[in-house]
């Protein structure tokens, strides 16, 4: 499962580099040793929460087309939220 956790990671970090995403904020909590950042792309945002030394514990959440919270478990949950919220920008 960590496997898993570790190569999600990995493809969504390839997926938002090729796409253009940027780093709009990122807050690190000095007790519990973690890190939300917040990305952007046009009008889609996306959350990641990691703990310092473990990249295979990431987890991401998203926001679909009506505002709801979508857990992205894996790299075609987030292109999904993504392309629907682009393709209502029209």
């Amino acid at each position: 499962m960590n496997s898993m956790r570790a190569n999600l990671h990995s493809k969504v970090h390839n997926w938002m580099d090729r796409m253009g995403f940027r780093l709009n904020s990122a807050k690190t909590s000095p007790k519990s040793k973690t890190t939300i950042k917040h990305y952007f792309f046009e009008t889609f945002n996306f959350l990641e929460k990691t703990r310092a030394g473990e990249p295979e514990k990431t987890s991401f959440v998203c926001f679909d087309t009506y505002g709801e919270k979508l857990k992205v478990r894996s790299l075609l949950d987030l292109q999904t939220a993504f392309y629907e919220n682009i393709s209502q920008l029209k």
